[in-house]
């Protein structure tokens, strides 16, 4: 579980340090908008036709939250890694807390960082790498946590969500 920083918890000495969006902001035009539109009408009409209403409020809540998601900022987040773990805006994960890390870079469609949790309810965490640096930010890395080398392509889910500009 993570800390939250105050004054009390020491997060350690900054080695690598950028800022990151606490979600991907995607540019939508109206082609996605009509799509995602006649889409989720779709789904509300089978929902209803079919006699199961709690899908179709599912996707009614859907896509009152990506409508309001994509109307606003995503906000900045400080991402920094110490010589006690990282730290993302205001929470603090011990390398303890983390089993282990991988990179997927492939530029320009993705330059992500991963890393493997022992939260059951929050098992991978995604750093966007930006301009940094992958070979020093994995070096730095390996001398605190084991790398899944294993691990070649992102999430199915990330993937998804990108392709269909989600999140």
């Amino acid at each position: 579980m993570p800390q939250q920083l105050d004054e009390h918890v020491d997060a350690g000495n900054t080695i690598h340090q950028w800022t990151i969006q606490e979600y991907e902001q995607h540019e939508r035009g109206t082609l996605w908008y009509v799509s995602m539109v006649l889409g989720g009408l779709g789904l509300i009409i089978f929902g209803l036709v079919t006699g199961n209403f709690l899908f179709s409020l599912i996707i009614i809540l859907f896509s009152i939250i990506l409508y309001l998601q994509s109307h606003q900022q995503a906000p900045q987040l400080l991402f920094s890694m110490t010589d006690l773990g990282i730290v993302i805006g205001s929470r603090f994960y011990t390398y303890k807390e983390l089993d282990g890390f991988y990179i997927v870079y492939d530029p320009p469609r993705v330059k992500t960082l991963f890393f493997e949790t022992t939260s059951p309810f929050r098992p991978l965490l995604r750093i966007p790498l930006l301009d940094a640096n992958p070979l020093d930010v994995r070096g730095t890395l390996l001398n605190y946590l084991e790398e899944d080398v294993e691990k070649e392509e992102e999430p199915l889910s990330d993937q998804f969500g990108r392709n269909w500009k989600l999140h």
